[in-house]
């Protein structure tokens, strides 16, 4: 890796990380689902198992994580990571109640099915799914419909910014905001960051083909945005983002490019990219940028939960200026 200008602090995750051979599929799921048993709770949150009905009937899996202090009326919708045939609940599970109790605000997770075994389509409508089920159930959960903020990691940041896309389309439920953190989001590989990283810590572009290859069950030619959002042609009328990018990473230039899309769409957007950085990197906190990366994250969160102010609202600030 000396070809890379990592961060310093990064270098022994990067010497410690396993090497995960996503060709076996079953035995990655395995070496992925090992690094996160027993996780358990974290203090000030409570955490509820639900499901809800998919599309084609099949129960999908849902967590549900309460702060116990609630400071404001918000919900994170998480949609976790994996390259499309990895992950499940607990991979995310420790920082979706560090999400709760720092942002004040409910997190409910949920557990798509995964390729290759359910390629696109089923994992989308999955997310989706979960997504009609938080609003219908906002009452129960003390939330505010309308406040609902998207955060998709990874592969997960393609179901997000995808989501985001079907809801417009389908005249779905409100998104108040979509945080894309090193989303994969192009199938077709293109950019220079896919060309050159092929031998990158934690994803490369190898990685990234299998990951795609599952997803799209090998299809070739034509491909949905709604499975690669990258290929949407319109982005107008979608909700405001934060993406984040990591130096050395596959994934990097296709979530600069989307943030510029987005913005060439008239919507808001924030980029950043974290230097010397690799894909998932931000999960190591004995270094700085991590913790930089992660803090940064909670302060978007907390600013997107933030309750819009109304007309009313204007009026009462403009009269007290």
């Amino acid at each position: 890796m000396s070809q890379y200008r990592m961060d310093e602090e990064l270098g022994p995750s990067i010497a410690a990380l396993p090497r995960v051979d996503r060709t076996d599929v079953a035995g990655a799921r395995r070496a992925v689902a090992s690094r996160y048993v027993g996780q358990g709770s974290v203090e000030g949150v409570a955490v509820d198992d639900c499901s809800c009905t998919g599309a084609d009937g099949h129960v999908v899996e849902l967590r549900v994580y309460r702060p116990c202090r609630r400071t404001n009326s918000g919900a994170v919708y998480h949609v976790h990571g994996g390259g499309f045939i990895l992950g499940d609940l607990d991979m995310s599970h420790h920082r979706n109640a560090e999400i709760a109790r720092e942002t004040g605000a409910v997190v409910v997770a949920v557990n798509y099915r995964l390729a290759p075994e359910w390629p696109f389509p089923t994992p989308l409508e999955d997310v989706y799914s979960g997504l009609l089920w938080l609003h219908e159930h906002a009452g129960e959960l003390a939330i505010d419909p309308s406040l609902v903020v998207l955060h998709g990691v990874s592969a997960g940041g393609a179901l997000a910014a995808a989501t985001a896309l079907l809801a417009r389309d389908r005249n779905g439920p409100p998104i108040h905001f979509q945080f894309l953190k090193s989303p994969a989001l192009d199938d077709r590989l293109r950019t220079a960051s896919s060309r050159r990283f092929t031998d990158t810590p934690a994803l490369n572009r190898r990685d990234a083909e299998i990951g795609w290859s599952a997803y799209l069950c090998g299809a070739t030619g034509t491909v949905s945005p709604y499975a690669a959002p990258a290929r949407a042609s319109d982005l107008t009328n979608l909700p405001p983002a934060y993406v984040s990018v990591a130096e050395f990473d596959p994934l990097r230039d296709e979530g600069i490019d989307y943030a510029r899309s987005l913005l060439a769409a008239g919507v808001p957007v924030e980029l950043h990219l974290f230097p010397g950085t690799y894909h998932g990197s931000g999960a190591v906190r004995e270094a700085a940028v991590s913790r930089r990366e992660l803090s940064e994250e909670v302060t978007v969160l907390r600013k997107a939960l933030e309750r819009p102010a109304t007309a009313r609202d204007d009026e009462g600030n403009r009269a007290h200026v």
